[in-house]
């Protein structure tokens, strides 16, 4: 419990268009046909479907200048990435197309299909994906509701791990500013149609600021059998995590001293572990099945020390899915045509058992049936139309509390929610449009539920409502050459938004919301081993009545842009560069707008690499002109003052593999 313009689906369909991907220095990298499963849930060369989709590649991932995966993410256009420290990513918050505290709400993350985002306020566990498991990232932004349900508003990542590699192991060590020490192994093995792959990581650091050591254990896979029509699998990751917590500083702190804390003694401790079995089977030549059972169970312990004293938190999360679906390959006459009809079930369940507060508890439970088509109208214009129904039943309780007088409070609540897709696209060889409008929702999560009356006794808020509203986008790319263009402009209607209100104290519904905005992207190869990348997000994010009739929404930045050069100079060295900026942003919670703007920024990041088989060498300075800056910033009412979430300084990391 924490924390103008035209209508974009009227703008002409003359915007850069083109096959989507980005891959690499060389020309036969470039003209290979990516492999989509975001669009359809099921693999597809060329899934045809009416929306804004962009593929880093396993080579993009090794030219960035990044540290995480959060870090990744942050170089497309349309997504900001909002991290509270450290090299590993921890509680990096993800999001597309401008919903500030509530993005990790309406931005929905997968792991090969699988959801990350918790049923309650919880972050996503970045440090159970290590970047060398990882084979690809889909990203679709726009609403993904249809295929995937609530919390998919913002759009959809899909990261998907490497499978079925030839024998292979390697070794890895990385060191690096700030106390940062980092080791991998990885080892892989297929034949006979049998394979695994598993990858271990541990890595540790003092941290930039007081307080903010971190250490994190993982280990991740895939173990699986390939038969004749399909396969069987498993996947499973485990984690331990624990980091110190130095919190927010005020303004004149974060002016003179960035690294301090105002909460020396704070720490926590996660861990967990995720256990996924699944089967895909071709029926037929035209039909094909897909299933996966998965469960999740994460334990974080939290220690607070403040002067009101001590209190501490053991807070327990379970979630349990099961997502069968068949893709029907058919004709609609003589239109070839194929659907995907799809099944989704999610129970999830949260206690806390806390010190100087009352125990809590949750759960909620998810059913939902949904139905997407893709016909192909001719041999280039392709119609998709999509429709998803699901229902969510939530309860929340509230032990009684003596300490403060406090009863006890129950409640429960039962909700259903609609959702419609309609998309044409037309593509030639070297380019590409689209228009799509479609419905959206969300419902509240776990968290949402608890509230406080005017006496500050604890009550259900069932009287929260999903939030729904329309998408409209138009969009295309182009393929010009060595060069690869793509754009998209939309515009996004929220009714009963749902947001933390700092000036009531409580979880809301806002009435109405819209943002509105273009994202542009290129990839040019200059000449041979020289390649361009830039991208440009204009963001207009706005409450729409009364009492904050206008005001732009917390956190989101107006313009993003980024610019990333690479060389390969023909020898063993690949060298990067890139410059990223990010707008000015009203402060988190200042629905009023008036409190001024948390400052933008403008960082650069450097890379070398040196390739001597077997031998792979990285050099990384991040953050090289060292910008004091803080990508979270809010405003207390309370103290009537300005926090911030300082950044790191400038920080070099030096990384060895050896691939046996």
């Amino acid at each position: 419990m924490h924390p103008k313009g035209s209508c974009a689906a009227s703008a002409a369909l003359l915007v850069i268009s083109g096959v989507v991907t980005s891959s690499g220095l060389h020309a036969a990298e470039q003209e290979l046909a990516p492999v989509v499963v975001t669009a359809t849930r099921f693999s597809e060369a060329d899934p045809r479907i009416a929306a804004n989709i962009s593929i880093i590649s396993r080579q993009d991932i090794r030219n960035m200048p990044t540290q995480n995966l959060p870090d990744v993410l942050r170089t497309h256009a349309g997504i900001d990435v909002r991290q509270l420290g450290g090299a590993m990513g921890r509680d990096a918050l993800v999001d597309v197309r401008g919903f500030g505290s509530t993005a990790t709400s309406n931005t929905l993350i997968l792991l090969d299909g699988l959801r990350l985002n918790p049923a309650d306020l919880g972050s996503i566990i970045w440090s159970a994906i290590p970047l060398e498991s990882v084979e690809r990232i889909e990203i679709i932004r726009g609403s993904g509701t249809v295929l995937y349900g609530d919390g998919a508003t913002g759009g959809v990542i899909n990261i998907i791990t490497r499978k079925g590699r030839r024998v292979l192991a390697s070794a890895a060590g990385e060191v690096g500013s700030y106390g940062y020490r980092a080791a991998d192994l990885s080892l892989a093995n297929s034949k006979d149609g049998v394979y695994f792959d598993l990858v271990a990581n541990l890595a540790e650091a003092s941290g930039y600021r007081h307080n903010s050591q971190q250490d994190q254990r993982t280990a991740s896979g895939r173990a699986g059998v390939q038969f004749e029509r399909g396969q069987a699998f498993v996947d499973f990751a485990a984690y331990k995590e624990s980091a110190g917590e130095p919190g927010s500083i005020f303004s004149a702190a974060y002016r003179n001293d960035p690294r301090s804390t105002r909460s020396p003694h704070n720490v926590s401790e996660r861990d967990g572990y995720r256990l996924r079995p699944g089967v895909s089977y071709e029926l037929g030549d035209r039909l094909a099945f897909e299933a996966e059972f998965a469960f999740d169970h994460q334990q974080l312990v939290a220690r607070y020390v403040s002067s009101f004293g001590a209190t501490a938190s053991d807070r327990v999360r379970d979630t349990t899915s099961f997502t069968p679906r068949l893709r029907w390959r058919h004709d609609l006459a003589a239109v070839p045509s194929e659907t995907v009809l799809g099944f989704d079930y999610y129970h999830g369940e949260v206690t806390s058992n806390n010190t100087g507060f009352a125990d809590q508890g949750a759960e909620q439970t998810s059913t939902a049936f949904y139905l997407q088509n893709v016909s192909r109208l001719s041999e280039h214009l392709s119609l998709t139309l999509g429709a998803r129904r699901q229902r969510m039943a939530q309860e929340a309780r509230q032990d009684a509390y003596a300490a403060f007088f406090s009863p006890a409070m129950k409640g429960r609540a039962s909700r259903s929610r609609s959702a419609t897709d309609l998309g044409l696209a037309y593509a030639q060889d070297a380019w590409k449009v689209y228009a799509k409008t479609g419905s959206t929702f969300r419902f509240a999560n776990l968290d949402e539920l608890f509230g406080l009356d005017a006496s500050f006794n604890p009550v259900f808020v069932g009287d929260l409502k999903p939030q729904q509203g329309r998408i409209n986008e138009v969009g295309g790319s182009l393929r010009l050459g060595s060069a690869n263009l793509r754009a998209s402009f939309y515009r996004l209607k929220l009714a009963d938004e749902i947001a933390y209100d700092g000036n009531l104290g409580a979880n809301v519904n806002l009435p109405s919301t819209r943002r509105q905005g273009a994202e542009l992207e290129a990839d040019w190869r200059i000449v041979d081993g020289l390649q361009v990348k830039g991208s440009y997000a204009y963001t207009d994010a706005r409450l729409r009545r009364a009492p904050y009739a206008d005001n732009a929404i917390p956190l989101v930045a107006r313009h993003q842009a980024g610019v990333q050069l690479i060389w390969d100079s023909g020898r063993p060295g690949t060298y990067s560069a890139a410059v990223r900026h990010v707008g000015a942003r009203r402060y988190n919670g200042d629905y009023d707008n008036a409190h001024g703007m948390l400052a933008g920024y403008t960082t650069l990041d450097l890379q070398a690499a040196w390739v001597v088989k077997p031998w792979r060498i990285t050099a990384r300075l991040l953050n090289a002109l060292d910008r004091k800056y803080s990508p979270l910033a809010g405003y207390s009412s309370f103290y009537n003052d300005t926090y911030y979430y300082p950044a790191d300084g400038r920080a070099f990391f030096v990384a060895g593999r050896f691939d046996f």
